[in-house]
């Protein structure tokens, strides 16, 4: 298994059906539970192990989750309110190595919590137009909200397999 991409490499659907959006409405409305149940009980020591070598800590990848998907909500929001709004990226390993990324992991967990509510609420509102609406990122192009929505399905299960994936290889029940 390659460590980095436990689950695979994303790529980017050329269209989806709206079976296919509502599976990944899904796995965003579960990404919280399965965050919660994949760091249960996990110790300080735990939660301060790379999830592999060069990589992320537990913590810092929970942390990660929340601030990569407010992002993404945002992104959704200004799409949905905005013809092709140019959104700002941001880097994600300078941000993991802010001082909030060092800290107790509840309140990254009770975040994405509501964050997912509200998202997953905003979600299932929309439209089958809606989801054909898109952002320009500066990097990747004009993105379809549809292919944002199925990237975050991806991201929200690659970031939990990391931490499932190191319970597993260290013996952490």
């Amino acid at each position: 298994m390659d460590l980095r991409y436990p689950i695979g490499t994303f790529s980017f659907p050329l269209s989806s059906t709206a079976q296919q959006r509502e599976g990944w409405v899904r796995d965003v409305a579960a990404a919280p539970g399965h965050m919660r149940a994949a760091v249960a009980g996990l110790t300080e020591e735990q939660l301060d192990t790379p999830y592999r070598s060069g990589g992320w800590t537990v913590r810092q990848v929970v942390h990660h989750v929340p601030d990569s998907h407010m992002n993404s909500y945002v992104r959704f929001k200004l799409a949905l309110t905005e013809e092709e709004p140019l959104i700002t990226p941001y880097d994600e390993a300078l941000w993991a190595k802010l001082a909030d990324s060092a800290a107790p992991i509840e309140g990254s967990v009770e975040l994405l919590d509501g964050l997912h509510r509200r998202w997953v609420s905003l979600l299932q509102s929309m439209s089958e137009g809606d989801f054909g609406r898109s952002f320009r990122h500066p990097e990747l192009g004009l993105v379809r909200l549809e292919q944002n929505l199925a990237l975050y399905s991806w991201h929200s299960k690659h970031h939990v397999t990391h931490i499932t994936a190191l319970r597993d290889r260290m013996g952490w029940r």
